[in-house]
């Protein structure tokens, strides 16, 4: 009997479960065994799986997180690692290897393609939506809408109160969150990496609320949104595995010179990992689910070296290589469309 392996790597979030539970029912009909491998490439390193069966699926689709673990191992980043996964693939038996993550766990399966380990196909997950070659990624639904509740709450006390509230949300590259969560909000200003912060501007918006008798402003800002000529605010500049550094304290940085320029009395709310967690939408079940679907679908008919897509209502596949040679960054004309209501 054919055997299949998935993982999941990088950061969670909701809709993991709905693709591995997908993947289990769906192999399982086309006569394959399925086996869980651990916290990402880390238990492909380190040949640390399990069995997956129907049982194992039962009543995972409304979880969020993943039912294998994660990691941001990246196995090109330790001399060695790299053959141990090739190494361990065999070991395993697996006729093919579903990863399922963003840029870089499936920036390391098009690597092994390349590099001598072509039986792999990816499926996209991100809440930041940046993955090129896919319309949506599974997780971005559902971080959108816990950060448009968190507006939607944070517009009641900042207008009781008569505050400025900065909320920032995830977002390292690409703003999607911020826009579309910011739109959907009601938002009087929107922040995005891809458009540098001019904090006078942002005042001056503030402000000429406050002339026409608004004494309150919401204000959501990206993680990694950046001061005109200056860097991203980040905790720390420790780089992880994939490169990345630590975001985090633009919203702070931000409403503090909000005050100090203004005098209104300013307040920042970091959503942070609660944008993750917690049950996925409608849309991510459906999404992950017909994702995991289309994987089997792929490895049956031997497509190897793609990547599961959604295009318009369709699901299709793509090269994993034209899905991670760059990131989808925000629409300019959809920004344009939310600084409509700025103010």
């Amino acid at each position: 009997m054919k055997r299949i392996g998935i993982l999941t790597g990088g950061g969670d979030c909701p809709g993991l479960n709905p693709v591995i539970r997908a993947v289990v029912r769906k192999g399982l009909l086309e006569g394959y065994q399925i086996l869980g491998i651990k916290n990402g490439w880390k238990g492909l390193v380190e040949n640390d799986t399990f069995p997956l069966n129907i049982d194992t699926v039962s009543g995972i689709l409304p979880r969020g997180g993943t039912i294998l673990g994660t990691s941001r191992t990246n196995p090109y980043k330790k001399e060695g690692d790299v053959e141990k996964v090739k190494m361990n693939f065999k070991k395993m038996e697996l006729d093919a290897l579903v990863a399922v993550g963003g840029e870089d766990t499936l920036g390391v399966a098009a690597k092994l393609v390349k590099d001598g380990l072509p039986n792999i196909v990816g499926v996209p997950k991100t809440i930041d939506n940046d993955l090129s070659a896919t319309d949506y990624t599974f997780g971005f639904d559902t971080a959108l809408n816990v950060a448009m509740e968190c507006i939607d709450r944070l517009h009641t006390t900042a207008e009781s109160h008569h505050r400025i509230i900065v909320a920032e949300v995830m977002g390292r590259h690409a703003g999607w969150i911020a826009l579309e969560a910011g739109i959907a909000g009601g938002a009087d200003v929107v922040l995005i990496p891809e458009v540098p912060i001019d904090v006078d501007e942002v005042c001056n918006i503030i402000k000429k609320r406050h002339a026409r008798g608004k004494t309150f402003s919401i204000v959501v800002v990206a993680e990694g949104a950046q001061f005109k000529g200056s860097q991203m605010v980040t905790q720390e500049q420790k780089l992880d595995a994939f490169g990345h550094v630590r975001l985090g304290g633009i919203g702070e940085n931000l409403a503090l010179q909000i005050e100090q320029r203004t005098g209104f009395e300013t307040r920042v709310s970091v959503l942070g990992h609660i944008q993750r967690g917690g049950s996925p939408t409608a849309f991510d079940r459906v999404l992950g689910t017909r994702f995991g679907v289309k994987a089997v679908e792929l490895i049956k008919n031997k497509k190897f070296g793609n990547m599961v897509a959604l295009a318009g209502i369709k699901i299709i596949d793509v090269p994993l290589a034209d899905a991670v040679k760059a990131l989808k960054t925000v629409d300019m004309e959809l920004y344009d469309i939310a600084k409509v209501f700025f103010g």
